[in-house]
């Protein structure tokens, strides 16, 4: 396989999400190349319905079965971010590094995959595969992979290998999240009137304040988990972070409406309910302004993954690769606890994304090296 050649290939197709483009080109690219490593392949089609409405989703699922061997699920995405300001979708390669949109998070990892397949296409496995290719996990997937479920049976007891991390050591605990969607309600009047008005940009302000407290509050907890170098923390951190705030119509309008969006990030220590309480009580305890909470997504805490597997997978990285580690993500995601909740299963990550990658942001780049040495991982993982 021209590994450079297919990864610039699959980065060259657009599946922005959202709105979710290009999936089924994405897909129907991939599944040849699975069948040719020995993989029987469905491309599933997920009914509106268990997409939260949306339409044009899809997966695909791959199988290596090896009757009676433990049961190992691997998994992936190809949708993307948005990507503006740059050729995101014209791949180029320069001093060891491949860039574009997807390079690292996390189209990268699914091409270190099939060269593993490969590479062990004419050998018995040491476990029995299934993976899963799926669609919007930049945006939201839970109901999706509850769908795919009765495709990758069965899942009970098994170890899924989440593709969709970190390189150079076994991810083992991820961040819960909790976004909130804060609406302040005004009331609009000429600019010149606004005497006679409510402008909720201002009746706002008030709000953003208490919430800066909450995160000075929030910043000073500290997990037992320690975290990658890298990231120049020692261990995983709660996060509160206002990242979205809109409102108003007009310059000499006074708005009548302003939505401020929060993201709140929590360690595993951590629970949901405590975090939704906090915030608020934070808001209600700002008087004379007029708020609700219009939407709120939720992905629980998952506990530290400590699954023997995780260590026979930090040898092999350190085999290949002369380091290892245990390490926790200062990310979230959907699949850990459909995973753990759900499937009565264990999950963790190795992939080729680094801190310095700069996923999700402009030049997005992968080192090669490391597709490399992720498919010599995989490979030396699977064998017998």
């Amino acid at each position: 396989m021209d590994y450079e050649k297919t990864l610039c290939d699959l980065v060259s197709i657009d599946t922005t999400v959202p709105p979710g483009r290009n999936y089924s080109q994405a897909i129907d690219f991939l599944e040849p190349i699975f069948k040719k490593t020995g993989c029987i392949t469905t491309k599933v089609i997920i009914p509106p319905e268990h997409a939260e409405g949306r339409e044009g989703r899809m997966a695909l699922i791959c199988h290596r079965r090896e009757p009676g061997k433990p049961r190992l699920i691997f998994y992936g995405h190809v949708d993307v971010v948005p990507a503006e300001g740059w050729d995101a979708f014209i791949p180029r390669v320069a001093e060891g590094r491949l860039f574009g949109r997807g390079s690292a998070d996390m189209k990268g990892s699914i091409v270190s995959l099939l060269m593993a397949l490969e590479n062990l296409q004419n050998r018995r496995l040491k476990y029995d595969i299934s993976i899963a290719i799926t669609t919007d996990e930049e945006l939201s997937q839970p109901d999706q992979l509850r769908y795919l479920t009765s495709f990758l049976n069965p899942v009970k007891g098994s170890r899924v290998f989440s593709l969709d991390s970190n390189f150079g050591f076994v991810s083992v605990a991820g961040l819960g999240a909790l976004q909130m969607e804060i609406k302040v309600q005004g009331r609009s009047v000429h600019s010149g009137l606004s005497h006679l008005g409510v402008n909720a940009i201002e009746q706002a302000v008030p709000i953003l304040n208490a919430l800066l407290g909450l995160k000075t509050k929030i910043l000073q907890k500290r997990s037992l988990v320690p975290v990658h170098p890298d990231t120049r923390l020692d261990f995983m951190e709660p996060r509160l972070n206002i990242n979205m705030i809109h409102g108003g119509l007009k310059v000499n309008i006074v708005p009548d409406e302003c939505t401020i969006s929060i993201d709140r990030r929590l360690i595993p220590e951590e629970n949901l309910e405590d975090a939704e309480k906090e915030i608020i009580e934070t808001l209600a305890a700002v008087r004379g302004v007029d708020w609700e909470v219009n939407k709120m997504m939720t992905i629980p805490t998952i506990p530290p993954c400590d699954d023997p597997i995780v260590n026979e997978l930090a040898a092999v990285i350190k085999k290949v690769t002369g380091s290892d580690g245990r390490f926790g993500e200062m990310g979230s995601g959907d699949l850990g606890p459909i995973v753990h909740r759900e499937w009565n299963a264990t999950d963790f990550g190795l992939g080729v994304i680094r801190t310095e990658n700069n996923i999700h942001g402009k030049e997005e780049f992968v080192y090669l090296k490391d597709i490399e040495d992720l498919s010599t991982i995989i490979s030396d993982f699977l064998m017998v």
